[in-house]
């Protein structure tokens, strides 16, 4: 975890989702968790909510938010934010996702928008599986974010990473391969340490540690392969066109592994 917090440290985290394609993942996480969420009042935990983009705005629409994350950086960043945006955090915390410090059953839903694409062993994946199970309350709902497994090759496409060596031999071939993410470098563009799932792969794992009807739903889709991105998004009309087109495609399996994220819901039985 050493190398992930330097890398959090070095990294802008904070405005990473301002723009491009960052802003297209936190508007298509937004729209996803409003149709999926319970109505308020309704207590949420954001485990590895990082800075707490999406805890924050869940807290000013009245809902009862505990945001944990495993970087003090971040945990620093998300109080100041939640100032200025006059949002109270019902709590606000270092935590580790596999040893959550809450009750039992005393969450309607837990948000995993991040630590699952952070361990590369199954058996920590698991653990933090577990563990938004036992927080959950009967029926509560999780949302576990994952990274495709294709990511590094599509983004190496893009932003002609491909033609560094490093990149393409000892990045991108290892994850295709492993699914696992190493960085060699001290680029912090090529990311940090993480695994990256095959959609059906982190349903599966979701599935084994005991949620029930699970759904897998693309976040960016085809989505950021739109021209004049940026302008689109912040163009109410335009933005919820390709938001309109995106819904209509999120649950094709044939399009998942394109989306850079993805996630996996599922339900507690009650």
């Amino acid at each position: 975890m050493a190398t992930i917090e330097r890398f959090y440290n070095e990294s802008d985290e904070l405005h990473r989702l301002c723009q491009g394609y960052g802003l297209l993942e936190k508007l298509r996480t937004q729209d996803i968790l409003q149709r999926w969420l319970p109505s308020t009042p309704a207590v949420i935990c954001d485990v590895g909510g990082g800075t707490g983009v999406y805890a924050i705005e869940l807290a000013k629409q009245g809902y009862e938010t505990h945001l944990f994350d495993i970087v003090p950086r971040h945990i620093e960043q998300a109080k100041e934010e939640a100032a200025k945006e006059k949002a109270q955090l019902a709590t606000c915390a270092v935590g580790d996702a596999r040893n959550v410090e809450r009750p039992s059953e005393s969450a309607d839903a837990v948000l995993l928008l991040g630590p699952l694409y952070h361990l590369h062993a199954e058996n920590d994946r698991q653990k933090v599986l577990r563990e938004a199970l036992r927080v959950l309350k009967p029926g509560g709902v999780v949302f576990c974010a994952g990274i495709s497994r294709f990511s590094s090759l599509l983004d190496g496409l893009v932003q002609k990473r491909i033609d560094d060596e490093v990149f393409r031999e000892d990045i991108v071939k290892n994850v295709l391969d492993t699914g696992k993410h190493e960085n060699p470098t001290d680029n912090v563009e090529y990311f940090t340490d993480a695994y990256l799932h095959r959609p059906a792969e982190l349903q599966k794992e979701v599935q084994e540690s005991g949620f029930r009807n699970t759904e897998v739903i693309a976040i960016e889709g085809p989505g950021w392969v739109t021209e004049g991105l940026d302008e689109r998004l912040r163009d109410s009309n335009k933005c919820g066109q390709l938001f309109e087109l995106l819904r209509t495609v999120e649950k094709e399996p044939s399009i998942a592994g394109m989306s850079f994220h993805f996630m996996v819901i599922g339900k507690k039985q009650n």
